[in-house]
């Protein structure tokens, strides 16, 4: 036995394994994770990382402060965070097939710093992009050393803005998702199940398919409890259920149980169908396949030639399918979509290269050229669509008073928050009331369609308080007013068309008198 003291053996067995904990996390005492903290400070590691990872994050979403509003997921997510201020109830009179984590981030940000500029959450967006890198770069350092840690964080930043840039550089669900989910696959492979679980459960609350990682939490749960001395399964199954149903049930009663279970499991049936232009969503899957392909070819091709040893990655590979299984769920295949996808492929494009089947600087060395590429794609990006929002909006601000509250009939939500007015209904697109949403099929578009009762609650609406200004922002869709009876009666009865702003049709309400409509 050795005759060193506690503390100057466990920091020898730290250097000897590379910096890294020589026991599980999972087994250490907090005396013992104090010191592994204050001996990872002092071998410099992560103080040289995290700076340079810090950098490479602002420098990859730089592009994301170029413009007001990056997609309608922002718009959708701002207005909710207005609408809350202004003493709305979320699942109530705030509503989203969402859960509810990220309105509650928008709402609080806008209560710190305002809710006219979105540059607060592309803060926090390069944070949670930031942490996704940390996290990385811990799991391939405890696997492959150094080296695989530090090129697995820079990877993640740089293979992270591969997608076009409305979906790469936008606060939206997916980025804010991407931190927890890396969480919990860090505390599993450190057989710390509750942690787990909990970050599990902090991932499905920002959007429900970050729960995917469930299953490679699992499956590493399962490893474990069969080596020698590993942890016992019911034990472990326990902590980690514990871990994941605590924050949910808290959420849940907060929010109520009910409304909680609609609006983010059972109401999504309708969402996430079959029913579809297939053509449309096949080119949409592919499309952003293969750019993400590019963006990542460089860790792509070394994984390419080990693909034969799938079992050496198993607990990776489950987790990239199961993040597959993600992508498809609802088969709409937006991009913004197959940011879940990149945590897991970046590890196993490192885990290739670390074992020999590329050499690192032509992977970095491609890495950084796309990254670069796509950088310049997101200044040069069109900016017509947020001009055109950003028009329409003007003018219904210029129409409007800021008491007036106003309807937009269309899939930009947006609008509502550039144009600084109250939303008319809690239904900010109409693809809750008619279940329209991109590719879908005329035929399963309809008022027959929409999320139940939606209609009922609508009417009830209207009928309380009848909207300013209409604007009608379908251009032909499915769900445009000729093809939707309720809409198409409110503006023959109420409206009377003011102007148009391209294929946008403003419509203003004929009397004063009628803004207030009996029951």
């Amino acid at each position: 036995m050795s005759n060193q003291p506690p503390d100057r053996r466990r920091s020898s067995e730290l250097r000897m394994n590379g910096g890294s904990a020589a026991l599980p996390l999972g087994r250490l005492s907090p005396g013992a994770l104090a010191a592994q903290a204050r001996e990872a400070i002092r071998t410099g590691y992560w103080a040289r990382l995290v700076p340079l990872y810090g950098a490479l994050a602002v420098l990859t979403h730089l592009p994301s402060f170029a413009r007001t509003v990056w997609s309608p997921d922002e718009g959708y997510l701002a207005t909710q965070a207005r609408m809350l201020a202004g003493g709305g109830v979320l699942y109530d009179t705030v509503v989203d097939r969402k859960p509810p984590l990220l309105p509650w981030l928008y709402e609080g940000a806008f209560a710190l710093f305002g809710s006219t500029s979105l540059w607060p959450l592309r803060v926090l967006a390069i944070g949670a992009h930031l942490a996704t890198a940390v996290l990385l770069a811990a799991i391939a350092r405890k696997r492959w050393g150094n080296r695989a840690g530090a090129a697995a964080g820079a990877l993640y930043l740089l293979v992270s803005i591969g997608l076009s840039p409305e979906d790469s550089q936008a606060a939206t669900f997916e980025v804010f998702m991407l931190p927890a989910t890396a969480a919990a696959f860090w505390f599993a492979q450190n057989r710390r199940w509750g942690p787990a679980g909990a970050a599990v459960a902090a991932a499905s609350l920002t959007k429900q398919t970050g729960g995917a990682v469930l299953f490679a939490v699992l499956w590493l749960l399962r490893q474990d409890s069969r080596r020698p001395g590993g942890s016992r399964p019911r034990t472990s199954l326990a902590a980690l259920a514990f871990g994941f149903g605590l924050p949910v049930t808290v959420i849940a009663l907060s929010t109520g149980v009910k409304n909680f279970a609609f609006w983010v499991i059972t109401g999504s049936s309708e969402y996430a169908s079959l029913d579809g232009a297939w053509l449309n969503m096949l080119g949409r899957a592919f499309g952003n396949a293969a750019i993400l392909a590019v963006a990542a070819l460089g860790l792509l091709v070394p994984l390419a030639r080990r693909w034969r040893r799938v079992r050496e990655d198993a607990d990776l590979w489950i987790w990239f399918g199961s993040s597959v299984a993600g992508v498809i769920t609802g088969f709409h295949f937006f991009g913004h979509y197959y940011l879940q996808l990149i945590p897991p492929l970046v590890l196993l494009g490192v885990g290739a290269v670390a074992r020999g089947a590329a050499r690192w600087k032509p992977v970095l060395v491609y890495s950084l050229a796309a990254s670069a590429a796509f950088v310049a794609l997101g200044f040069l990006w069109p900016h017509q669509p947020l001009q055109h929002a950003e028009s329409v909006a003007a003018e219904v601000t210029k129409d409007t008073k800021p008491q007036d509250s106003v309807l937009v009939w269309g899939m930009h939500p947006e609008m509502y928050w550039l144009a600084d007015r109250k939303p008319a209904t809690r239904y900010l697109t109409a693809g809750l009331l008619t279940n329209y949403a991109g590719g879908r099929d005329p035929e399963s578009v309809g008022v027959a369609d929409g999320m139940a009762n939606a209609w009922k609650t609508f009417d009830a609406e209207m009928s309380e308080q009848l909207p300013e200004v209409v604007v009608d922002d379908s251009a032909g869709a499915p769900y445009a007013p000729k093809y939707i009876a309720p809409m198409r009666a409110l503006l023959a009865a109420h409206y009377q068309r003011v102007g148009t702003d391209g294929s946008t049709v403003i419509y203003r309400l004929k009397d004063a008198q009628t803004c207030r409509v009996p029951a």
